[in-house]
């Protein structure tokens, strides 16, 4: 397990690819895919296989050992110790074994394999009435086999438990190839059952030999002891638990391959009661008071975690406490005798929220802490390594008194939040990992926290695992005695080390291997300011702590959110947000991706990005791709030739402008033979149609009509869209603008003005098309000068309404990050307005024409990024507009779907979310789609037509005609 060459490393990958029947690569994208977990850890593999079953197991661990090569199982790759993480041969189970082998419902038993996600086994068990108890915040896309790995618990544990609580059986194969099938009890012989003769009689001998220790020396009341391995489960009063003592074992005894698992009975209503208290200790004090009440969950935030959230009672931290009933009634009953009780000792105040969307929507603030904690108030970067220390119930006041205390010691901050009713901490702290002086006070303030959290007779680990943040300090709770017979179980089950080393047992130092080593040291030269992150590239990419978020493939009911298209579309990690950031990391290493800027890997992975925005506001701590993709398009292009549909689409308002003149003959001329060619050119899908050139456009129809000389002032922006494509939405929303009592102007060189010639004048821009193709020279011009033509505008107080929702935000958010030196620029940006802000807030008093009409489509992506919709929604309201707009992307997404080889990608999207929508609503139902890669989306698969929603209001208005 030395240092190889690069010789060695394509024999093993050969001789893994002809040895299993799934996946081998020793690509560098692959093996920089798999460097990192959740946590602070970093490791480069040599190879990832993706195994198809249990025999493509077997053989890769048989050419493994051949080549004393260690192996790392590996489920989604979200674990927070650095289990996830190694130098050998990964085994990713995400892409092959995931099926649900059985679900029996008489049982409450299921039968999954390693890479079974979490949501799908409750999706396929809830029409049972049944679930999955333990439920940790990434359960929309974590395994089965990885919260067997690290025994994991979630929100509900105060109610069922642990993984290791809900395990009946696993079938494993050990790194000397034998097979398991862990189970509860004993044979015949008094020993194991399922255990191979030395196996069998090693954990006998084991066990016998060290009762008096298995019984003494771990911690009593902890319902999230999860450090080290629970060798207790194997004495003869707790029922010789063989499947239970392996759980939490993080892949350092077997490789999982089959698993069987208790299902519990779900309660058929749930309502969520928010307690609030004075402040964070209050919280802890009376968490544990709760229990009695019998919840199902005991959760606790405090204030500087939920910043602006809405819809939580006043206090200064909260308790969310989840209680059911077979009936709303039941469930509601119980939480009124509990919120009662809770005010006898001492809340300030509760809510009890009994709608499933109010209370997914409490939940989502606490699912996303884990990446929200990440960043504190000020913007401070903060990390794992203590992230889920857990104490008796009974001690958590005091615990985190202390704790609190410590940090005040080490001048550290840090928002604790996380399982208050079983007595378990979660947070991130904001530990200086980037120098020497500050690693050395992050090791010292380990130690130190190790030894308070045993003083409270708690466990280093509460959810988690040890893996190497916390292996080892250990000794510290354990003693060296029980550490060493750890040492001798893995040991017996191990004998070549060959299963994650470094992890648990004989582990490497919690500061080795720390994923910020390989990061350059002073800022990147870049092109946009990255307002948030002090200008510094390495430090937004540093965003990305691996939650993976973006890899959720299913959309829960009524979520709008976005993020990650191009995933869900292909299932492929470089093709998610994490991904995409673990490649840019190792660009900036120049470990793995050597190439820098002109790397081929990250190019390929950030192909496939539709630059739709969604992580910026759906990430938990609000990764922006879509802006590191015009960034590193900039760098990698920048003096070569570029793509023809950079040219072409990106450079798209030079062409309409140009073309406008000659819209009749383009037209003609796009429907003819010659089409293919011209798109073949301009690297165009030939699946697409070119879209029809307005024969006026929406400037040349303004200039000809004589606006009112009445109301108050907006700018209207004539984005290239609406101007040359879509001008019948500047028309109506004119209408619309005007009935409002508002009086839109253009801006004083809006294109295509009587008199002006076309080749001169020059169209203002908002640099969209510039900046999606990563041309920001280009976009920084068109950009500079938009801000000189309407900063005297904004200095007048004029808001600027924009129609087409991808250039507001491109205005609202690229425009200022990009031009981040000139006060200008934010000026401008924080004068935009949707169509909807601007008659929600300009217009409060007018009243839109009621159509009383229900609405389906889709939810502009870099609307829900970046503009928010709730103006949409209370005007769509007011004019009785009924129901929601799915989220997701349409797939088109400006230049994307139109690029050659993207075609199938965008459709996929479009299926994911939109075309299921529209094909759901009924023929009464009114389409909406605010974006003209929406619209043009539905028009050219063949779905209904959309509109903008300035055309149906103005058609509720009477005729629209100009």
């Amino acid at each position: 397990m030395a240092d190889h060459t690069e010789t060695e490393q394509r024999d093993l990958a050969k001789e893994l690819a002809a040895a299993v029947r799934g996946e081998v690569s020793s690509a560098a994208a692959d093996r920089a895919l798999m460097t990192m977990d959740a946590s602070n850890y970093r490791r480069v593999p040599r190879a990832v296989v993706a195994p198809r079953d249990a025999e493509d197991v077997a053989a890769a661990l048989r050419v493994c050992r051949e080549h004393g090569v260690p192996v790392v199982p590996r489920g989604a790759g979200t674990s927070i110790a650095g289990q996830a993480t190694g130098v050998g041969v990964v085994l990713d189970f995400t892409r092959h074994m995931r099926r649900i082998v059985s679900l029996d419902p008489g049982a409450r038993t299921a039968v999954v394999q390693p890479g079974v996600i979490l949501d799908d086994l409750r999706a396929a068990a809830a029409p049972h009435g049944l679930t999955f108890g333990p439920d940790p915040s990434t359960h929309s896309r974590c395994t089965l086999g990885g919260m067997i790995g690290n025994n994991s618990c979630g929100s509900h544990s105060v109610a069922w438990g642990t993984t290791a609580d809900s395990v009946r059986e696993l079938d494993l194969l050990t790194y000397s190839g034998e097979r398991v099938r862990a189970g509860r009890g004993t044979d015949a012989t008094g020993t194991p059952a399922g255990l191979p003769p030395r196996l069998r009689d090693g954990v006998k001998a084991l066990v016998d030999g060290e009762l008096a220790l298995l019984r003494t020396g771990y911690p009593a009341g902890l319902p999230r002891r999860i450090s080290g391995y629970a060798l207790d489960a194997l004495l003869p009063e707790a029922g010789t638990d063989l499947a239970r003592a392996l759980t939490g074992s993080e892949g350092t005894l077997g490789v999982l391959t089959e698993a069987a698992v208790r299902l519990v009975e779900t309660p058929a209503a749930r309502v969520l009661a928010v307690l609030a208290y004075p402040d964070e200790s209050a919280a802890a004090e009376a968490a544990h008071t709760l229990l009695p009440h019998h919840p199902m969950t005991v959760e606790g935030m405090a204030a500087d975690l939920v910043g602006s959230a809405t819809g939580l009672p006043k206090g200064g931290a909260w308790l969310f406490v989840e209680m059911g009933g077979a009936t709303p009634e039941e469930a509601a009953a119980r939480a009124a005798a509990l919120c009662r009780a809770a005010a006898a000792d001492g809340t300030t105040d509760h809510t009890v929220v009994t709608d499933p969307a109010g209370q997914r929507a409490l939940w989502r603030i606490r699912e996303d802490a884990s990446g929200t904690a990440t960043r504190l108030p000020d913007g401070s970067e903060a990390w794992p390594g203590w992230e889920d220390c857990a104490v008796p119930p009974s001690r958590l006041g005091p615990y985190l008194r202390d704790f609190r205390a410590l940090l005040g010691e080490y001048d550290l901050r840090g928002t604790p939040y996380g399982h208050f009713g079983d007595g378990c901490i979660h947070i991130r702290i904001d530990f200086d990992l980037l120098t020497a002086p500050g690693i050395r006070r992050f090791r010292a303030f380990s130690h130190d926290l190790a030894g308070l959290v045993v003083a409270h007779g708690g466990s280093l680990s509460g959810e988690h695992g040890d893996g190497q943040a916390r292996a080892e300090l250990l000794p510290k709770m354990y003693g060296p005695e029980l550490v060493g017979l750890f040492g001798r179980f893995k040991d017996l089950w191990d004998p070549a080390g060959g299963l994650n080393p470094g992890m648990l047992v004989r582990p490497a130092r919690l500061d080795d291997n720390l994923r910020f080593d390989v990061l350059p040291r002073r800022p990147v030269p870049v092109e946009f300011g990255y307002p948030h992150d002090k200008g510094d590239f390495s430090a937004a990419v540093r965003r990305c702590v691996g939650v993976a978020k973006c890899r959720n493939t299913s959309t829960a009911a009524g979520s709008p959110d976005v993020m990650c298209p191009s995933f869900r579309a292909t299932g492929e990690e470089q093709h998610s947000t994490r991904g995409r950031a673990r490649l840019l990391h190792e660009m900036l290493a120049g470990e793995v991706i050597t190439d820098g800027w002109r790397s081929p890997e990250v190019h390929e992975a950030l192909d496939l990005c539709l630059s739709c925005k969604g992580c910026r506001s759906d990430c938990p701590v609000g990764v922006d791709m879509a802006t590191y993709k015009a960034e590193f398009l900039h760098h990698h292009y920048e003096g070569r030739r570029r793509p023809a549909a950079h040219y072409s689409m990106g450079r798209l308002p030079q062409w309409l402008h140009t073309a406008a003149p000659a819209a009749v003959g383009a037209n003609a001329l796009a429907r003819t033979p010659l089409a293919a060619v011209a798109k073949r050119l301009a690297g165009i899908a030939p699946e697409r149609t070119i879209p029809r050139l307005a024969t006026e456009p929406f400037t040349r129809w303004w200039w000809r009509r004589r606006p009112p000389a009445t109301g108050r002032t907006v700018v209207l922006w004539p984005d290239t869209f609406t101007n040359f494509l879509s001008p019948e939405v500047g028309r109506a929303a004119v209408r619309v603008l005007e009935a409002a009592g508002l009086r839109p102007l253009l801006p004083p060189t809006a294109p295509l003005r009587p008199g002006f010639r076309v080749r001169r004048h020059r169209p203002l821009c908002c640099g969209l098309t510039y900046v999606s193709t990563g041309q920001l020279d280009q976009a920084r011009a068109v950009m500079r000068r938009t801000v000189e033509v309407l900063s005297p505008l904004v200095d007048e107080g004029r808001p600027l309404v924009v129609l087409e929702p991808s250039c507001a935000a491109a205005l609202r958010t690229d425009l200022p990050e990009l031009l981040s030196g000139d006060p200008r620029a934010a000026a401008l940006a924080s004068s935009v307005m949707t169509f909807a802000e601007a008659l929600v807030t300009l217009a409060p008093e007018w009243e839109p024409p009621r159509i009383e009409r229900p609405v389906a489509g889709q939810t502009h992506c870099h609307q829900h990024a970046v503009l928010g919709e709730a103006a949409d929604r209370r005007l769509r309201q007011l004019a009785g507009l009924e129901g929601e707009l799915s989220g997701g992307c349409c797939g088109l997404a400006g230049n994307f779907g139109f690029e050659r080889g993207h075609y199938e990608v965008s459709v996929a999207c479009a299926e994911d979310q939109l075309l299921p929508a529209v094909r759901k609503a009924g023929p009464e139902a009114e389409i909406l789609a605010d974006g003209f890669s929406c619209r043009t989306q539905l028009e050219q698969l063949g779905e209904r037509r959309g509109r903008h929603l300035a055309e149906v209001l103005a058609e509720g208005l009477g005729d629209v005609r100009g």
